[in-house]
């Protein structure tokens, strides 16, 4: 059975407060989160489940204790939309993250005769700049050319940093995915099996590498416990740092290229 989803609203202190309440036949309490476009979503339990046939005054309470945290949230990722906005969007002299590193978009036509649009990063003395050259015949938008340009980067260094953690921590994985995932940076099976999100490539090597080592690292712990943070502290002592740089760049990076869904960090 699929979650059923309804938007609600109810008054709490500060004001009225609209918010998506989702029943889903998969969870077991009650849990909310900020999403940087459906903005309150709220998850309970189906109405099935003993306790949760009139749910009104639980989410209620709920939201009225946290709602000094979900104001600070909602107003940052409304001052996150106005930044991106202010960027630019996908159009020459826009700004785009590369590597943690601010790029200065520039777009440009192709030569004659060419019919594959080309991405090229370049030096430049005021910023470095990603140059899209765009061919006629081309039909991707802006957004597939530069996809499909920092997808191949972002699985050779993601690659590259798996090599360089999985022997020192006694780990083979099966198998490393390159996906855009939406709910995590990375993800790990008990198979062995390692999932990334491409975007990490837009983010700074060192908050990469953290997300590598915790998905390494889950393949010999699996919960989140102390002996857990004590394995990836062995290899990146800093990885609270840029955990916390993920978690506060995550809407910036998922609407780098004008998509705006969010991500909660994993790592």
């Amino acid at each position: 059975m699929d979650a059923v989803e309804t938007i609600e609203h109810v008054r709490l202190h500060g004001g009225s407060l609209d918010y998506t309440l989702r029943r889903s036949p998969r969870a077991r309490t009650l849990r909310v989160l900020v999403h940087p476009e459906r903005g309150v979503v709220v998850t309970i339990p189906a109405t099935t489940r003993r306790g949760w046939g009139a749910p009104e005054r639980q989410v209620e309470s709920f939201l009225g204790e946290r709602e000094p945290w979900l104001r600070r949230h909602l107003a940052r990722q409304a001052r996150d939309r106005a930044d991106l906005a202010a960027w630019g969007g996908l159009q020459d002299g826009a700004t785009l993250r590369y590597r943690g590193d601010l790029h200065r978009l520039r777009v440009e036509a192709a030569g004659p005769g060419v019919r594959r649009s080309t991405v090229e990063r370049v030096g430049g003395l005021d910023a470095d700049e990603l140059v899209v050259r765009v061919a006629e015949p081309d039909r991707r938008t802006i957004a597939a050319v530069l996809e499909a340009w920092f997808k191949p980067r972002a699985r050779a260094a993601i690659e590259r940093d798996v090599a360089r953690h999985a022997s020192p921590l006694g780990v083979a994985p099966a198998a490393i995915s390159i996906r855009d995932q939406r709910t995590r940076w990375g993800s790990a099976s008990r198979k062995g099996r390692l999932s990334f999100s491409w975007r990490l490539i837009l983010a700074p090597p060192e908050a990469l590498e953290t997300v590598v080592v915790h998905e390494l690292a889950h393949l010999l712990v699996f919960g989140h416990g102390a002996s857990f943070w004590a394995l990836v502290a062995s290899r990146r002592p800093d990885h609270a740092i840029w955990r916390r740089w993920l978690h506060d760049h995550s809407h910036e990076l998922h609407g780098a290229l004008g998509d705006r869904t969010g991500t909660r960090p994993d790592a």
